[in-house]
């Protein structure tokens, strides 16, 4: 299923470039998505962008480019955010979350985030050496569920 709408945007290593990407994120909202739905998925975004900025690429110059490209379909949203960070273990760091729930130290509750707005959420190595988080969330279709393979995200 080809994509509706494909973007691409590449931000400096600095917080002070959110409201950019917010603004930019906000223009490519489409009216077959929910409002509530889309803002969640902001949120996300946000989150992505944040971590990128705060941890990946911590002690980086804000010359290293974060790379975000958002793909719109018919019944679903894909968000890919690219960092320069070293390799971290997603799953691993979750699963660790989740064991220490009486920790209130508030850390990593981003990623908690992420992974309670999306319906696929990855973070792998690139061939050129980056991170990709990978976010997807289903909003139309058959109970809202995509009919393209999970296989086709990676």
């Amino acid at each position: 299923m080809p994509p509706s709408q494909k973007s691409h945007l590449q931000l400096p290593t600095d917080l002070k470039a959110l409201p950019q990407m917010l603004s930019w994120f906000e223009q490519l909202h489409q009216p077959q998505i929910a409002r509530k739905l889309w803002l969640r998925f902001q949120l996300a975004l946000a989150e992505a962008f944040t971590n990128a900025v705060r941890h990946a690429h911590k002690n980086k110059s804000p010359e290293v480019p974060i790379d975000i490209e958002v793909t719109i379909f018919e019944d679903s949203i894909e968000i890919r955010v690219w960092d320069w960070g070293p390799p971290f273990d997603l799953r691993k760091k979750l699963s660790e979350m989740l064991s220490n729930e009486e920790n209130d130290s508030g850390g990593g509750r981003g990623l908690q985030l992420m992974e309670s707005i999306t319906d696929h959420l990855s973070y792998t190595r690139t061939e050129d050496d980056r991170n990709c988080l990978l976010m997807v969330k289903h909003y139309g279709g058959d109970s809202g569920l995509s009919q393209r393979s999970i296989t086709d995200f990676n």
